[in-house]
């Protein structure tokens, strides 16, 4: 029998409402809580298909108290859950197993609020974040905590957290922007350079580069939080810019020389440009690109970007540091980026603790 898909997020909130809110309201007695679909998943990002359901994909919801009440009723409470809970809820199994080759069990999880937000993030949200947290947490991070749905929020403070989390305070995201600019004018002359010398596979592979780091600044200055790589193209695809800038990158991707590829490229950059200057975070800037030094390759020269809005920053020691931004514009490795790494991001950082060197005799 073949099932009528149903959205992975609409498909929670009728399971909250139909199921797992008469469980909580009878076992709980009054005592708050907050529900919602958030974290991972790409029914949280509103992208899941029929595709998605073939694993860790079904009727799933987030059940959250407060920190007393999380220690005293959560594990009578998943109790009752595993009890009450029936098999299968419109079509779908609502106990499956994930990771794969694991017991099946069902998905609705009960989490301490301040201890679920602030094991991902590295801090405590209701604390505000410091601009080293903002850059220590990964744009896919930020996407999965502020996205989804609240079903219920009784105990007042998951939409706030949400809230908080919405978008980068201005300095960071001035910063970030900056940061995202730089990538761009780091590589930018050298789509022609590697073609020039007969390297087209090292020209394309600069060139898909170049693209990917267009499609983020977009996200970026239209602040939507970059996904990870499975969902760049799609996220972007939403954005009012995509329609003139996704033929360009096309082209730039499917080109075969690197003067067509820079014939793409070029006038992507000053749409790109144009967008910086409608921000009006600084001055106005030259749109338009030129040749690099006395070689003939077009460019934007990027960092004119980066600089303008570097100077723009208020916090003396956000201006100060090197262009390189969050971690995910510097690390392109899931094992650090990923939600449950945050003690290996902080471990990276922090930097590895290497015996001390023999003392020379």
């Amino acid at each position: 029998m073949t099932r009528h898909f149903v959205p992975g997020l609409e498909l929670a909130q009728l399971f909250y409402r139909q199921v797992v809110a008469p469980i909580l309201d009878t076992a709980l007695q009054g005592v708050p809580y907050s529900a919602a679909l958030i974290g991972y998943g790409s029914e949280v990002q509103g992208f899941d298909t029929v595709r998605s359901t073939d694993h860790a994909w079904g009727p799933r919801v987030q059940v959250f108290l407060a920190d007393e009440d999380f220690q005293a009723l959560a594990q009578q409470l998943e109790a009752d859950l595993d009890r009450q809970l029936p098999t299968q809820f419109h079509g779908y199994p609502v106990r499956f197993p994930f990771p794969d080759n694991t017991p099946p069990r069902h998905w609705v999880h009960v989490n301490d609020l301040r201890a679920f937000f602030t094991d991902q993030l590295g801090a405590d949200p209701a604390q505000g974040l410091s601009a080293r947290e903002w850059l220590m947490i990964p744009t896919q991070l930020l996407r999965e905590l502020t996205g989804g749905a609240v079903f219920h929020d009784g105990l007042g403070l998951l939409e706030s957290y949400r809230s908080a989390l919405a978008w980068y305070p201005d300095d960071v995201w001035r910063y970030v922007l900056a940061c995202q600019w730089m990538r761009l004018s780091q590589e930018e002359p050298f789509v022609g350079r590697c073609g020039e010398v007969g390297d087209d596979l090292g020209s394309a592979v600069v060139a898909a580069r170049q693209v990917r780091d267009l499609m983020k600044l977009c996200l970026l200055m239209h602040r939507v939080y970059p996904p990870y790589s499975k969902w760049l193209g799609t996220a972007f695809t939403t954005l009012p810019c995509a329609p003139p800038l996704a033929p360009l990158l096309s082209n730039a991707l499917s080109a075969r020389s690197w003067q067509e590829r820079e014939q793409y490229l070029s006038p992507a950059y000053e749409l790109a440009a144009a967008m910086h200057n409608d921000l009006g975070l600084t001055e106005p800037l030259d749109v338009h690109v030129r040749h690099f030094h006395t070689r003939p390759f077009l460019v934007l020269d990027a960092h004119r970007f980066t600089n303008a809005l570097i100077n723009t920053i208020s916090d003396p020691a956000l201006r100060a540091l090197p262009p390189v931004g969050t971690i995910d514009q510097y690390v392109d490795s899931t094992d650090i980026t990923d939600r449950n790494h945050t003690d290996r991001r902080i471990l990276y950082i922090a930097g590895p603790e290497l015996p001390a060197s023999p003392t020379k005799t």
